[in-house]
């Protein structure tokens, strides 16, 4: 799906040059970041992607599982994003040095014995039919997990990804940006329903809004996200009265300094009608769900695209001059500092704690519930 704007780019095995020269002012974070969708590893592909201004290589055995690998091969150094897999091994193109699922060299292409050898594996998830992969500043192992969520529909997962300048934090900020929800989306009312949760690498926001439906008028629209990290954003957005549900994931990727790949993801579910036998009611359901499912991704990549200008070009502004009307975004900067390493963190504001700046925040937000 092509996104019409100067500096976004679709994402390829190996990323595309800076364009626009922003500023390094936030540092690569911790966590898991998704790489790619699991759709686009079948059994014997393998894809070379960047995270945190390094090549990662990802494959997938034909046994089913995905493993990821630092790219070079130990014997002289080829880049592993050629190489190919032959039943669960990894094979290098340049000496047809064969690697297998523990990343252990098992054979040579000349029917030597193989030198003690091994690839460096890295922590790596399939979840929500995407691949994450774990990294973190002091090479620690994995201490939270991206969880599993419902299947929401039967129809395959809709996808995209692109890449931009950008920081990833700011992706996953606009969900605290209530004002620009108006004065950038358009939305004509919108109001938090509750205090934003923060729960360790978690938080939880709920909104009603109300949004205007070509030929339809004003609906009510409930607005359920969850952030784990700063990797992904997963929100189910319900309008009842239309038995419309949409459930779609955003998942930025810092890349290198600067610059960032963002993942989208969306099914679709729209209620049996009332009034029909259950199974005819099914058919209709899935029916009209498979026609909508195009239209209805389309428009949730544009509602997201909106951002992608002012994403790609804006900077890291710290501190912020908030005012009322803005959200929490100040408890989402305090809570976002869990990401980053200690020696990092002067661009966070750590004089309030999250609980007392959301708050605040919560009180001076977009039509906040009293």
């Amino acid at each position: 799906m092509r996104v019409c704007h100067k500096h976004v780019h679709p994402v390829s095995d190996r990323p595309t040059a800076t364009d626009v020269a922003l500023p390094p002012a936030l540092p690569y974070p911790d966590g898991w970041t998704a790489l790619a969708f699991s759709a686009e590893l079948r059994p014997g592909t393998v894809v070379t992607r960047q995270l945190a201004g390094e090549d990662v290589v990802l494959y997938r055995m034909r046994n089913g599982r995905v493993r990821a690998v630092r790219p070079y091969c130990p014997h002289l150094g080829a880049h592993l994003g050629l190489a190919s897999v032959e039943g669960n091994e990894l094979v290098c193109q340049f000496h047809r040095f064969a690697f297998d699922a523990d990343g252990t060299c098992v054979r040579t292409g000349y029917g030597t014995p193989p030198p003690k050898a091994s690839l460096s594996p890295l922590p790596v998830r399939e979840v929500n039919d995407v691949v994450f992969l774990w990294r973190h500043h002091d090479g620690r192992e994995p201490d939270w997990e991206i969880p599993s969520w419902h299947r929401l529909g039967g129809q395959p997962l809709r996808h995209v990804a692109l890449e931009m300048p950008g920081y990833a934090q700011d992706v996953m900020e606009n969900s605290f940006d209530l004002g620009h929800f108006v004065t950038l989306h358009g939305w004509p009312q919108g109001e938090l329903a509750a205090p934003v949760e923060f729960d360790g690498v978690n938080f939880h926001i709920s909104m009603l809004v109300r949004e205007t439906f070509p030929l339809l008028g004003m609906r009510e629209v409930e607005v359920e996200v969850d952030g784990h990290g700063l990797a992904v954003l997963h929100t189910d957005v319900r309008t009842p009265s239309l038995g419309l549900e949409i459930c779609s994931l955003v998942m930025p990727a810092q890349v290198a300094p600067s610059r960032m790949q963002l993942r989208q993801a969306s099914r679709f579910v729209l209620a049996e009608p009332a009034g029909l036998p259950p199974a005819l009611a099914r058919v209709v359901s899935r029916s009209v769900t498979r026609l909508m499912a195009g239209l209805m991704f389309k428009r949730n990549l544009e509602f997201t695209s909106a951002d992608f200008p002012i994403w790609s070009t804006k900077k890291y502004v710290s501190p912020p001059r908030l005012t009322s009307g803005d959200g929490p975004i100040g408890a989402m900067r305090h809570w976002a500092r869990q990401f980053y390493p200690p020696d990092h963190q002067a661009h966070l504001p750590a004089a309030a704690g999250p609980a007392d700046q959301n708050n605040q925040d919560n009180r001076d937000g977009l039509g906040a519930r009293r």
